[in-house]
C-alpha cells in the first residue's frame, strides 16, 4: 500500500482547516457581535415613545398622551427607571426622586418611571396601581411602547425587575439593576447628587 506523500498530507490538512475555519469563523463572529446587556457609562441615551399614565401634574401632558419624554428632557440631568415589578422600595425611590427634583429645580433634574411587561392590560394596571401608591407629583409614570423589552437601544435585561439609568448631557453617568425588593433609593440618590455636583 502506497503512503500519501507529504505534499498530499499538507494539502489535505489545509483543506480541512479551510473548510472548518470558514464554517466556525462566522459563528464565532456572530457570538462576539451580540451586544452586552445594558447601557454603560458614556453611552448615548436614545429616544423612546411612551403612554403617560399619570404623575408630573404640571408638565402639560395629559394622561393617555403618547409621546417621547426622553426627547422633552433634552440634555437635562435625568433618572430613567424601567420597571417590570415594583413594591415599597420603588415607591420610596419615586418619593425621594420627587423631592430631589423639587430641591434641584435650577439643575432641571428630571425623572421618569417606565413600566414594561408581557401583557398590555396587566402592565397598565400595574402602572395605575403604582401611581396611586407613589402619589408621584413631578415624576411621570408611563408605559413603554416597546412593552416587552423596553427601548431596543437600552438593552434592558428581561430578568431584571428594575433598571435605573442616571444620565446627563444625553449620556449615561451610571446604571443600576435591582430586584424589586432590593432597590436602594439612597444609593441611587447619592449617584444623582454626585452627578449634579460635576
Amino acid at each position: 500500500m502506497q503512503r500519501p506523500s507529504i505534499s498530499m498530507t499538507c494539502l489535505w490538512v489545509s483543506a480541512v482547516w479551510f473548510i472548518t475555519g470558514s464554517l466556525t469563523t462566522p459563528v464565532a463572529h456572530a457570538i462576539e457581535s451580540v451586544p452586552p446587556t445594558g447601557l454603560k457609562t458614556g453611552d448615548p441615551i436614545g429616544a423612546f415613545r411612551v403612554l403617560k399614565v399619570g404623575g408630573a401634574l404640571d408638565d402639560g401632558v395629559e394622561p393617555g398622551a403618547d409621546l417621547c419624554y426622553r426627547c422633552r428632557y433634552g440634555s437635562s440631568p435625568m433618572v430613567l427607571v424601567f420597571a417590570r415589578k415594583t413594591g415599597p422600595k420603588a415607591v420610596e425611590l419615586v418619593r425621594k426622586l420627587d423631592a430631589a427634583i423639587e430641591s434641584n429645580e435650577s439643575s432641571r433634574l428630571r425623572g421618569l418611571v417606565t413600566f414594561l411587561g408581557d401583557n398590555a392590560t396587566e402592565t397598565r394596571s400595574a402602572a395605575d396601581q403604582f401611581l396611586d401608591q407613589s402619589q408621584a407629583k413631578l415624576v411621570p409614570i408611563v408605559v413603554a411602547e416597546d412593552l416587552q423589552h423596553g427601548p431596543i437601544g437600552y438593552r434592558i435585561d428581561d430578568q431584571d425587575d428594575v433598571t435605573i439609568v442616571v444620565a446627563q448631557d444625553s449620556q449615561v453617568v451610571t446604571t443600576f439593576q435591582f430586584a424589586a425588593a432590593e432597590i436602594d433609593p439612597s444609593m441611587v440618590l447619592r449617584a444623582v447628587a454626585k452627578m449634579l455636583r460635576q
